[in-house]
């Protein structure tokens, strides 16, 4: 028994697959950070609180506007608050000489994440 075979050329899910290989909004451009309870007892692990003095003091404000970090409430106490940040907001960060737990990545923060620091969706 043979089968018969036609080839329909690419189909639009074969478009639409190459199209997002080629755009980089697909890229993700925020990394998860977690942070535990112990972790967010120290003020100086908020964003908020920090990030903007260091900025000041070392001469780098211009990067304000290339920051973005949301947040979201979490329950454990390995996770309780996860930090979406852009990759601006990343390099400060290790210059500010934390060492976040970057467990993921994605395109854009959840819709329940608050903006914490810096300009919305920014890139």
């Amino acid at each position: 028994m043979s089968l018969l075979y036609y080839d329909s050329g690419p189909t639009s899910n074969d478009l639409l697959h190459r199209l997002m290989a080629n755009h980089s909004l697909f890229e993700p451009h925020y990394q998860i950070v977690a942070q535990s309870a112990e972790e967010v007892q120290n003020v100086e692990n908020a964003p908020a609180v920090s990030m903007g003095p260091y900025l000041s003091n070392s001469g780098q404000t211009q990067l304000l506007t290339t920051i973005s970090i949301y947040s979201l409430r979490e329950d454990s106490r390995e996770q309780v608050r996860l930090l979406y940040t852009s990759a601006a907001a990343i390099r400060v960060w290790e210059e500010m000489g934390k060492a976040p737990q970057i467990i993921g990545t994605q395109v854009r923060p959840p819709r329940s994440a608050l903006l914490t620091y810096g300009v919305p969706f920014s890139q």
